[in-house]
């Protein structure tokens, strides 16, 4: 082994709500924390225009994917695709990419934990059909509205500070 190789293993856990857990083979232990850039990453399956689709958030960045909600089964062999395709459009150093997608080829599947995230899926739920056209969408159009969902303001919970009574109260959500 070559000095100051990383010999850590890397790896992403996949958030999904409980419409999408029953649907995936094995849950993974609620402690365990991805070692990626973006974090864990969240899922939950949506239905825009009678059309069944998987809405991703990554719990760092709150950076939206959406797919067609197809062999959910196999998702953890096929996360790394989704979120591959969906950096690859960003302006994103190619090192920095493929130490990412590297990660994201080990995926441990949990339950949900961050309400926070979890709330920001439900607006972006809300949004997605504002940003589609009324009927027959493409998956183009689905990029379209990734795109529109990632310029969309948000905040996901981090530390607050808070002044009471002339002190300063840290509160992490």
């Amino acid at each position: 082994m070559a000095l100051g190789a990383r010999t850590e293993t890397r790896m992403v856990v996949l958030r999904a709500t409980q419409k999408v857990l029953k649907l995936l083979p094995e849950a993974a232990d609620a402690a365990t924390a991805s070692t990626t850039a973006l974090g864990d990453w969240y899922v939950n399956r949506i239905v825009v225009d009678r059309q069944p689709l998987l809405l991703f958030v990554s719990s760092n960045s709150l950076l939206p994917a959406i797919t067609a909600a197809r062999d959910v089964k196999s998702l953890p062999k096929k996360l790394a695709t989704i979120v591959g395709a969906r950096l690859s459009r960003l302006p994103i150093d190619e090192r920095v990419l493929g130490m990412e997608a590297e990660a994201l080829s080990d995926v441990a599947v949990s339950r949900t934990e961050n309400r926070s995230v979890l709330g920001q899926m439900v607006d972006f739920a809300k949004m997605l059909p504002f940003y589609l056209p009324e009927s027959g969408w493409t998956e183009s159009d689905l990029r379209v509205a990734e795109d529109k969902l990632a310029e969309t303001p948000c905040r996901a919970g981090g530390i607050r500070h808070k002044k009471r009574n002339n002190t300063i109260c840290i509160r992490n959500e």
